[in-house]
């Protein structure tokens, strides 16, 4: 019997090849497949949450489903419908859950009923078996999948993607110097498999809620302002005498 007449007969399936994954910043995140954004410290929560809106909140259509587990939402709260700037006309769905095992499955589920564009897990610890289990629906589906961890989560996962976000100063503002500018964040990209050679790579980023766009900087201070020179205080000392 050829494979022709197999077919036929529905004894064999054509296997889809997975969608290609752009080797370029952000690296296949908004894409069907597993991502994980991790804090760099407690309290880097706001700035991991702003750079998964931000990098790809215009890009994925229709409903989301956002899974949060208890013990975070009582640590940092809602996310307010006016810090999603573009994305409040869409629907979205919250599911709060009690545990971290709870939010991985109600992710799978969301994944698999077909009604979500997009699954975004809030929970406190994640598994090899449920990344992998994660991944696999992802794929099959086509719904990405991000996990949003706290800063103690290491170890392997069948992830395809862990960012590591840290807040960093704001750009100045234009309008008012004592004012804050637009935000910016440090991403640290430490697993890539679709771009492995851009393991370790440090991103830094500011986005323009104006333009609703996410760009990256250089240049950024580290610290605070250096102190004026000895001879300009010398200078200032002799005409205020």
């Amino acid at each position: 019997m050829d494979f022709a007449t197999l077919k036929a007969k529905g004894l064999v399936r054509t296997a889809m090849a997975p969608p290609a994954v752009r080797a370029e910043f952000p690296f296949g995140l908004g894409e069907p497949g597993l991502h994980e954004i991790a804090e760099s410290a407690y309290g880097d929560r706001a700035a991991a949450t702003g750079f998964l809106l931000a990098a790809i909140g215009q890009g994925v259509r229709g409903a989301w489903v956002w899974v949060r587990q208890t013990s975070i939402v009582l640590d940092t709260g809602e996310v307010p419908e006016a810090a999603l700037p573009g994305l409040s006309s869409r629907l979205r769905l919250t599911v709060q859950v009690r545990t971290a095992q709870a939010g991985l499955w109600a992710a799978e589920e969301a994944v698999v009923s077909g009604a979500a564009n997009l699954v975004i897990a809030e929970v406190e610890q994640s598994d090899f078996t449920s990344s992998r289990r994660l991944t696999l629906a992802s794929t099959r589906h086509g719904v990405p999948v991000v996990l949003v961890l706290p800063y103690s989560c290491e170890g392997a996962t069948a992830a395809a993607s862990r960012w590591r976000l840290a807040s960093r100063p704001s750009a100045p503002n234009r309008h008012d110097p004592h004012a804050p500018g637009h935000p910016r964040w440090r991403a640290v990209i430490e697993r890539c498999r679709a771009a492995p050679s851009a393991t370790g790579q440090a991103f830094d980023l500011e986005w323009n809620d104006e333009t609703l766009s996410l760009s990256v900087v250089s240049g950024l201070a580290a610290g605070p302002a250096a102190p004026p020179a000895a001879a300009d205080e010398n200078r200032f000392r002799l005409r205020a005498g």
